[in-house]
């Protein structure tokens, strides 16, 4: 997204108007949305009073950088909506606490944000997220609901541990 938007100003300062990658950033931006949209849809819009865990603050793995990162669209929608939100990022911890301050709260240990969430969002593909024990996400999960922006897990593996997985175009079908 970063270099849409860079590509998109250098056109416009050029007197070019590059409707592709103005496209291209529209997209990018609604992307962001479908994790809550995907969300309030399997709450019946209730998000209200919800716990929501969320692995991964970063725009992308290994950094620190938050800038166009999709975990702020969600969060932001989530706090809006009356949820909490309880985080976990290897990196972008410093980071996401100038974006929301104690708008949500911050673990250190990713299994630890799992604890009694309604259900958990991955918005980040930290290593760390790949492979998981399943079996501690639900234990700890209250409610057995995974949401994954990134597409890392098998939905037939998820389904034997009896955890629901709603996936970007995989995964079970939600309106969005």
């Amino acid at each position: 997204p970063k270099d849409v938007k860079a590509l998109t100003h250098t056109g416009t300062i050029s007197g070019h108007s590059l409707q592709i990658l103005e496209a291209v950033d529209a997209v990018n931006k609604e992307q962001k949305k479908i994790l809550l949209r995907k969300l309030a849809a399997f709450f019946g819009q209730e998000l209200a009073g919800r716990r929501i865990a969320v692995w991964g603050l970063a725009f992308k793995p290994r950094t620190d950088d938050m800038r166009e990162a999709p975990s702020i669209d969600l969060i932001n929608g989530l706090i809006e909506a009356g949820a909490t939100v309880v985080a976990h990022d290897p990196e972008a911890r410093e980071n996401a606490q100038l974006i929301f301050g104690d708008r949500i709260e911050y673990r250190d240990d990713h299994y630890a944000c799992l604890d009694g969430a309604d259900a958990l969002c991955v918005c980040t593909e930290w290593s760390v997220y790949r492979r998981p024990d399943f079996g501690q996400v639900a234990e700890r999960l209250k409610g057995l609901n995974i949401f994954d922006g990134r597409n890392l897990y098998d939905e037939t593996r998820l389904k034997k541990q009896g955890i629901r997985y709603f996936a970007i175009g995989r995964g079970e079908a939600l309106p969005v």
